[in-house]
């Protein structure tokens, strides 16, 4: 699969359920679920297959999650990209899949870094909200004329997540002229400078990980540029704590710069297979998109 650009979600999309199939059909898949929760110290698996959902949410169960599931469908699927990128969390996924860090490290690192992130800022102090057909100039003119709230995605040319103090999230929104705002339902304003006391901690861990160099490129998050030094992917790690998810730049790097049309998103949902067709019809081309979210779809693919 060297004409593809692999993609693996971030947090917001989990379903419960998921992974079911991969430990009941999966030899790999039972393994590797086991393991996590001897790993975790609780039971992982029984959060993904039965929920509920309030607990599957949790930040601290979620990353891991999906992590796992993601792990487990690339590692079936047996083939290696030309490229890949995750999104926030799913930079994690990218890497294990590019052998710099080890599943078993990084699903530990994963767990922290969501309690970590849990733990910065007191429920209800904090807010996120998407913003949806907006000027993203206009996005960054209001934003740095407000103390407390920083851009924390851009994942489209017209759909930017910002995130910060929940008052200061407040004033932004109604200052951006946008066809449509959202306050999302999170637990955290993530990828915000909220997040210092995540990042501390979070950036100790990882200095005590090892990282091996890449077997092939991730593009990561916080400044959208090819990676294949394990040093390089750590410190990525760090700053993207408190730093801003360049998505759509990293769609544009696969699609214009590298000519990428053909993209597998490897994990639940189908959240990035969405922005790159959408980022792909902006610029003129019609990606070719595989979504592999469970084992009947990477089985229907393989035999494709």
């Amino acid at each position: 699969m060297k004409d593809f650009a692999f993609l693996f979600p971030g947090q917001g999309s989990q379903t419960v359920g998921m992974g079911k199939d991969l430990f009941e059909k999966s030899d790999f898949g039972k393994k590797t679920f086991k393991m996590t929760d001897e790993i975790l110290g609780y039971s992982l698996s029984k959060i993904c297959f039965t929920g509920p959902e309030e607990e599957l949410r949790l930040t601290g169960n979620v990353q891991p999650a999906l992590l796992t599931v993601s792990y487990i469908l690339y590692h079936l699927l047996g083939k290696e990209p030309l490229i890949a990128a995750g999104h926030s969390l799913g930079e994690y996924s990218a890497l294990v899949g590019a052998g710099s860090i080890k599943y078993e490290d990084a699903v530990l690192l994963v767990h922290k870094r969501g309690k970590y992130m849990q733990e910065a800022v007191p429920v209800g102090r904090g807010a996120m909200a998407a913003v949806m057909g907006a000027d993203f100039e206009q996005i960054k003119d209001v934003v740095s004329g407000i103390e407390g709230v920083d851009i924390a995605n851009r994942n489209g040319s017209t759909q930017v997540v910002i995130s910060g103090e929940k008052n200061a999230v407040e004033e932004a929104v109604e200052k951006i002229t946008a066809k449509k705002t959202k306050f999302l339902p999170v637990s955290a304003p993530f990828h915000s400078q909220l997040m210092k006391q995540a990042k501390e901690k979070l950036s100790h861990d990882l200095d005590n990980t090892e990282f091996k160099d890449l077997n092939y490129p991730v593009v990561n998050n916080i400044a959208a540029v090819e990676m294949r030094k394990g040093a390089d992917a750590r410190e990525a790690l760090k700053k993207q704590v408190t730093g801003t998810v360049l998505w759509h730049d990293t769609m544009i790097k696969f699609l214009q710069e590298k000519e990428i049309l053909k993209f597998a998103e490897i994990g639940p949902g189908k959240v990035l297979s969405g922005l790159a067709r959408r980022t792909g019809r902006e610029l003129g081309f019609e990606p070719e998109i595989t979504t592999m979210q469970n084992l009947d779809d990477l089985e229907g693919f393989l035999k494709g």
